[in-house]
């Protein structure tokens, strides 16, 4: 039985014999550390209200970490900080014109001055995701506060701009139902395939849209399948439509191969399995994965191909791919056999419980990931 139907969500932390105290301490320390702290926090409140999530890396606000920081809060019954956060992104992020009006701006200088004019598609899923769990756990309020209606416009659009002369391009193929890597491109992204939030938005987008979500989450967990290499179960981070690596150069670089973006994926399947529970073969890929890297964390430390060859080019995010392996032992059954899967997931539990979030210039990305692991293991990513 799925946590959807259950409404129970599993505690792996404590299937792995962490006490509640522990467990606890654990999400305080996290969400403490991640919001609040002077020295390492990815949150700024600002004094006009509003509040913005900053990749320290590159000194700007994203899409991704906003909308991630959204579903963070409401996760965490912390409206005050939602509001904010979503006030910075309609006022600075959302754009009223133009061919991607109604979409928002992946990258904003901390100053709200737009850095692009370009949306990135796994933002805008996370945002409605967050607006619809916002609704339903606090209520609607008015304006922008009126979270539901927020979140249906904003699917309406990435499935229908282009449409009857509206300007701009859907985030969706129309035709094949996946997400597409930016509105108008003829690839995709496996960390953008979220069939655990299709599902959803099949029940509460507008009425007209629901079928279209509802063979999304169908055509994306078949899509997992294909994209996950059938012997070590790493993706890429960009993909074709048949779910193998994108095979060619882009402006920006290659990204055919297992690296930052592509980390997601397990995570997602995960919470897919905790979430729905309903496997088109994508289920396997987590336990290849932690296979595949065995015993020793050094071997995660650099960029491979999807069938497993290693490349020089060193890993930028490592805490961030631990915690979404650790996030996905989701997908694994508990057992107390010491011959089970479970076995094999439970090392890389501990590996992750014992790991602080990092530190520095690059924590963004890895603490965003480290949090929804920590949310996902302690039965606190829930649906709302």
């Amino acid at each position: 039985m799925s946590a959807f139907e259950t409404k129970t969500y599993r505690n792996v932390f404590k299937e792995i014999g962490k006490t509640d105290e522990e467990i606890q301490n654990k999400i305080k320390t996290t969400i403490d550390t991640f919001f609040y702290d002077e020295e390492e926090k990815i949150y700024t409140a600002t004094p006009d209200g509003m509040g913005y999530l900053t990749d320290t890396g590159n000194n700007d606000a994203r899409t991704e970490g906003m909308s991630y920081g959204m579903m963070m809060c409401v996760q965490m019954d912390m409206q005050e900080e939602f509001d904010r956060i979503w006030k910075w992104a309609m006022t600075n992020m959302y754009m009223n014109d133009g061919e991607n009006e109604g979409y928002f701006a992946w990258s904003c200088q901390t100053d709200g001055t737009k850095n692009a004019y370009g949306p990135a598609p796994d933002g805008e899923e996370f945002f409605a995701m967050a607006l619809f769990f916002a609704s339903h756990r606090w209520g609607d309020g008015l304006g922008i506060f009126e979270y539901s209606l927020h979140a249906k416009e904003l699917l309406h659009s990435m499935i229908h701009k282009g449409e009857n002369g509206r300007a701009g391009d859907p985030m969706f193929n129309r035709d094949n139902h996946q997400i597409l890597f930016v509105p108008g491109s003829l690839f995709t992204d496996p960390s953008y395939h979220l069939p655990h939030f299709y599902e959803l938005f099949a029940l509460w987008a507008y009425e007209e849209d629901r079928e279209f979500f509802k063979e999304a989450a169908k055509v994306s967990r078949e899509y997992l399948a294909k994209a996950c290499h059938p012997n070590t179960g790493l993706c890429s981070e960009y993909a074709n439509f048949d779910g193998t690596p994108l095979d060619k150069e882009l402006p920006w670089g290659y990204f055919g191969n297992f690296f930052s973006d592509a980390y997601r994926t397990a995570a997602n399947i995960g919470l897919d399995a905790e979430w729905f529970g309903v496997d088109a073969g994508h289920f396997s890929a987590p336990l290849k994965i932690m296979k595949f890297f065995g015993t020793d964390l050094e071997a995660a430390r650099c960029e491979y191909q999807v069938d497993g060859t290693p490349n020089e080019r060193c890993v930028l995010h490592p805490v961030g791919l631990l915690a979404t392996i650790a996030q996905s032992t989701l997908a694994i059954p508990y057992s107390d056999d010491e011959n089970s899967d479970f076995a094999e997931a439970k090392k890389w539990l501990n590996w992750f419980w014992n790991q602080p979030l990092r530190k520095g210039v690059r924590r963004y990305y890895d603490n965003c990931l480290y949090v929804f692991a920590v949310l996902a293991l302690s039965g606190n990513y829930r649906i709302y």
